[in-house]
C-alpha cells in the first residue's frame, strides 16, 4: 500500500483506532532502538516548577482573552 493510500485509510478511523494505531507503532519503534535510554546515566527532565516566564506568558493569554470578552 503506497502512503497516501494507507494515510487515506487512516484519516477515516475513528480516534480511538487512530490512538491504537499510533502507540502500536510508537511501540514497535521503541522497542527496535537499542540505545534509547542507558544504564547509569541521568537525563534532564522539564518540570513546570519555577516555570515563571510560562506562567507568564499564560497568564497574559488569559488576561487578553478576557479582555475581547
Amino acid at each position: 500500500m503506497v502512503p497516501s493510500e494507507l494515510l487515506t485509510y487512516l484519516r477515516k478511523l475513528n480516534n480511538a483506532d487512530k490512538l491504537y494505531v499510533i502507540q502500536v507503532l510508537v511501540s514497535e519503534l521503541a522497542q527496535k532502538e537499542e540505545d534509547l535510554i542507558k544504564e547509569n546515566q541521568s537525563y534532564p527532565v522539564w518540570s513546570p516548577y519555577d516555570a515563571f516566564e510560562a506562567a507568564d506568558v499564560m497568564l497574559k493569554v488569559l488576561e487578553d482573552s478576557k479582555s475581547k470578552q
